[in-house]
């Protein structure tokens, strides 16, 4: 967006670094596949399925990752990295086939909303108590972005 000659190529990409025991949290990309390569250290990453028709609905697939080792995560699927060393970094690239692929942070956008998703939708669709919906959505506050 800042620089206009690139705004409509159709790709974007970004490095990302991962702080030990670090993770870019499960989120999506509504409008991008998404191609990730690791520079350096190791990444624990993977994403589900759509509910598509059974066998396969909402299939979990994780890989774990090293140095040069690549993954695709398909367009619009929930997924995550997750950096599982205690002592060391990891390093990513991450391409998508978006200028503008969009992120949407699964935890944020449930429990983090304003105006708040009501305690009675939630607590149905995760089949939880209201208390534990309560708890959950007051861990998202203003400014607690960890």
């Amino acid at each position: 967006m800042q620089i206009a000659g690139l705004n409509t190529l159709g790709i974007s990409i970004a490095r990302i670094d991962y702080a030990p025991l670090g993770q870019n949290p499960p989120h999506t990309h509504p409008r991008a596949t998404e191609i990730l390569t690791v520079l350096e250290g190791t990444l624990y990453v993977g994403f589900v399925t759509s509910n598509q028709p059974a066998p396969n609905r909402n299939k979990f697939l994780s890989k774990v990752l090293n140095k040069g080792d690549v993954f695709v995560f398909p367009v619009g699927l929930i997924h995550f990295q997750f950096n599982p060393n205690p002592h060391q970094p990891a390093v990513a690239i991450a391409a998508l086939s978006s200028q503008n692929p969009g992120a949407i942070t699964i935890a944020n956008a449930v429990f983090g909303s304003d105006p708040a998703i009501s305690d009675d939708v939630l607590a149905k669709a995760f089949q939880v108590e209201k208390n534990t919906i309560d708890y959950l959505q007051a861990q998202f506050w203003e400014n607690n972005h960890y």
